[in-house]
């Protein structure tokens, strides 16, 4: 898996303050994307241990409350991405008590494959469905068309 960006601090992308991964790859390639330097799986820098490493230390990291990790790109479940988002996402559930995860895709809730689904099972709030820049609302929170849907799947 590569990624693209990474911000240890992090406002913008979810509740709170938190730590953003924005993950290379990405098949749907919508029109009017802004992020459209991540749809090569190639793009970017290799997502590695000692990068996955500094995320679990970044969320423990006293010095900053941050409420979780939000995992966007690209799309974090991209085929080629799920086995590296699966093992990342188990660590922040068993190192990082009291963090929430948060995971923008492309890929509807409804459709997942079952690789997919147990990327899914770990994480709290899915923002689902591709970007339709006919239905683009910039008032929106956390999402970029209005027939994106955020999914609260457990109460964080």
């Amino acid at each position: 898996m590569n990624f693209h960006q990474y911000y240890p601090v992090d406002v913008v992308n979810g509740e709170g303050t938190r730590c953003t991964l924005f993950i290379a790859g990405c098949e749907h390639q919508c029109r009017g994307c802004y992020n459209q330097s991540t749809w090569s799986l190639d793009s970017g820098q290799v997502f590695d241990k000692l990068m996955e490493d500094r995320i679990i230390a970044d969320l423990n990291d006293t010095r900053i409350k941050r409420r979780g990790l939000s995992l966007s790109g690209g799309d974090p479940l991209h085929p080629a991405n799920v086995s590296a988002v699966l093992t990342l996402v188990k660590r922040v559930r068993n190192e990082c008590i009291g963090k929430d995860i948060w995971l923008w895709s492309g890929y509807q809730l409804t459709q997942l494959t079952e690789a997919q689904k147990a990327v899914v099972s770990l994480v709290d709030v899915l923002i689902d469905g591709k970007f339709e820049k006919d239905l683009a609302d910039p008032s929106l929170p956390w999402r970029g068309s209005s027939n994106q849907v955020i999914h609260r799947l457990s109460l964080c």
